[in-house]
């Protein structure tokens, strides 16, 4: 007989939120990378172009946590036309040392939702100047507002502006944001004038074609790219990279295969075997961060397994303390 525990969405929304508990459980993800034997796998792909789907599974074994998980996360991104969400998905927590499932966690995306702002903090706190007051921010989905929540616990922001290809979504999205975080928050279409001025720039779309160009950059300026998660997805201009004073990478062997690295090697910009940081190095001082007020600074995250195993086996954790949770047995 084996038991796991069963978690719905409404379980884990209760013991697991977007805060500094969250940010320090994804840092040490990274930071384990980094420095230890770390068991992590290639992502699993599959795209369904005709609906505009994709679905990616990604995994990893971290020593020291003593289960794994695996995440199965569908994006399906013409779903708000029919009234529903555009990302969902499951996790699955089995022990390191029996390989037996120990919980279910039925989060549709909420965990993945959470364990990505929190890594657009960590990035930030590693890379943007300490006195980054102004966020922009790419997008207008959950995902968007989740970042600049996620950078006000690490930055002390002071004012933000949303951009989207839709006003009314952009403008929607930053009165929400407005209200929940009580700082001034303004909507934008022009991708030029919405990093003006901005210290930290965040781009969380599923965009095939750059949204940010070389031009539009200036010194002491800090982007966290997060939407190319896949090799047709590309959010900043290739050029960035090469003139960006530290470019930064989740895993460098992902960001090499489909991250916004892959383009600018594609585009010749970059060498394929160019040494690259990453964010776990960075976190660990094996690798330095910024190093002047006025770098530019590029993080280039892409979704790692071992994110997805720390939030989950933090998840299992807090159900266990809570006693939160149905137990099934088979």
């Amino acid at each position: 007989m084996t038991r796991m525990t069963i978690l719905t969405e409404a379980d884990l929304r209760k013991i697991v939120r977007l805060d500094l508990d969250a940010v320090a459980c994804v840092e040490n993800a990274f930071r384990a990378l980094a420095t230890l034997p770390v068991a992590m796998p290639p992502i699993l792909r599959l795209d369904i172009p005709e609906h505009n789907g994709e679905v990616d599974v990604k995994t990893a074994y971290v020593p020291g946590i003593d289960g794994f998980a695996i995440k199965i996360s569908p994006g399906f991104f013409d779903n708000p036309k029919i009234g529903l969400p555009s990302t969902n998905g499951m996790m699955v927590l089995l022990s390191a040392k029996t390989g037996l499932v120990e919980a279910l966690l039925l989060d549709n995306g909420y965990l993945t939702d959470v364990r990505t702002a929190a890594a657009g903090a960590v990035a930030a706190k590693h890379l943007a100047r300490p006195d980054a007051t102004v966020a922009t921010i790419f997008g207008a989905g959950m995902q968007a507002r989740l970042q600049l929540e996620a950078l006000k616990l690490v930055r002390p922001i002071e004012g933000a502006c949303i951009w989207a290809r839709d006003r009314l979504k952009a403008e929607r999205t930053a009165a929400e944001l407005r209200e929940k975080l009580g700082i001034a928050v303004r909507a934008e279409t022009d991708a030029a004038r919405a990093v003006t001025g901005a210290d930290i720039i965040v781009t969380t779309t599923p965009s095939t074609e750059p949204l940010i160009h070389a031009g539009f950059v200036t010194a002491g300026q800090h982007i966290t790219a997060m939407g190319s998660d896949a090799e047709h997805k590309n959010e900043i201009a290739p050029a960035i990279l090469k003139l960006a004073d530290l470019y930064v990478a989740d895993s460098a062997k992902q960001t090499r295969r489909l991250g916004e690295l892959h383009h600018a090697i594609d585009a010749g910009l970059i060498s394929a075997d160019a040494d690259v940081a990453e964010l776990g190095a960075v976190i660990a001082g094996k690798r330095h961060g910024r190093r002047d007020a006025s770098d530019i600074t590029v993080a280039d995250l892409t979704g790692t397994g071992v994110q997805d195993t720390a939030i989950a086996a933090l998840a299992r954790d807090r159900a266990k303390a809570a006693g939160i949770g149905t137990v099934f047995e088979s």
